[in-house]
């Protein structure tokens, strides 16, 4: 995949979304890129990854071509409470959360960082099936459901493309309730 292809998978769960992003896992940069994209002039990405080897390289790649985008980055575990300030518009998790057992306890922990009504986008091998590499991945029907107990709301495909690793890659787009404080009871349990 090309940068072309990264902002056409995420491109209909960004677009409207706000400014303000918060990308977990973001290694060295594809998607950062391609969030920068297409959030534009005035795009604040906080970038996490435990790795700040990449995120060095992701920050001096950024400021060659998305020059009037803020980035920031973080080097840490983002299953770990995360030192950033809240009011996020939005939360991209690319390729990312098929590292940890439990996506939806990740999202369940982020959630106070995003504002009311808030884009969740997931980028994902659509498999239920890991290897060593990948080894939590989740299809986008799995997806759903993790999402729905998580309190997140009109979860969709927006995007997918064939892969030769595990078959495809999907994203799909969710939003916190606007307004909503408190998780639904379902949201509660652990996926």
């Amino acid at each position: 995949m090309d940068h072309a292809d990264h902002v056409g998978l995420i491109r209909v769960g960004v677009e409207g979304a706000g400014r303000r992003w918060l990308e977990l896992g973001a290694g060295r940069g594809a998607f950062t890129l391609a969030l920068a994209d297409l959030l534009g002039v005035g795009a604040e990405i906080v970038a996490v990854d435990r790795d700040a080897g990449d995120l060095a390289n992701l920050a001096a790649t950024m400021g060659r071509h998305f020059p009037n985008a803020h980035l920031a980055t973080v080097a840490t575990d983002f299953s770990k409470a995360l030192p950033v300030e809240p009011g996020f518009d939005g939360l991209l998790a690319a390729n990312s959360l098929h590292f940890v057992w439990d996506p939806g306890m990740v999202i369940r922990g982020i959630r106070p960082l995003l504002r009311p009504g808030a884009r969740i986008v997931v980028v994902e091998y659509d498999s239920d099936s890991g290897n060593p590499w990948v080894p939590f991945p989740f299809s986008f029907t799995s997806w759903q459901a993790i999402a729905a107990r998580a309190g997140l709301l009109d979860t969709r495909l927006v995007g997918r493309v064939p892969s030769r690793f595990l078959g495809a890659i999907y994203a799909a787009a969710s939003k916190l309730p606007d307004g909503a404080k408190e998780l639904p009871a379902a949201a509660l349990g652990s996926d």
